[in-house]
């Protein structure tokens, strides 16, 4: 995704800069960098609520 940012507005063939550029490669790589984002913090944010109620479990 992080590639398909600078391919959206240079052509990987020729290295020139496209005319009109790729706007929706552009923005598809912008929301995926930003799904990946929201999505790692969901799950880390999931892990952390069950340690945290194991180590409540494992006091009593």
């Amino acid at each position: 995704m992080v590639v398909g940012i600078p391919v959206a507005f240079v052509s990987p063939m020729t290295g020139e800069f496209r005319d009109p550029p790729f706007l929706l490669l552009f923005y598809g790589s912008i929301g995926g960098i930003i799904l990946i984002l929201f999505y790692g913090g969901y799950k880390d944010k999931k892990e952390r609520q069950k340690a945290k109620a194991n180590r409540k479990r494992s006091k009593k």
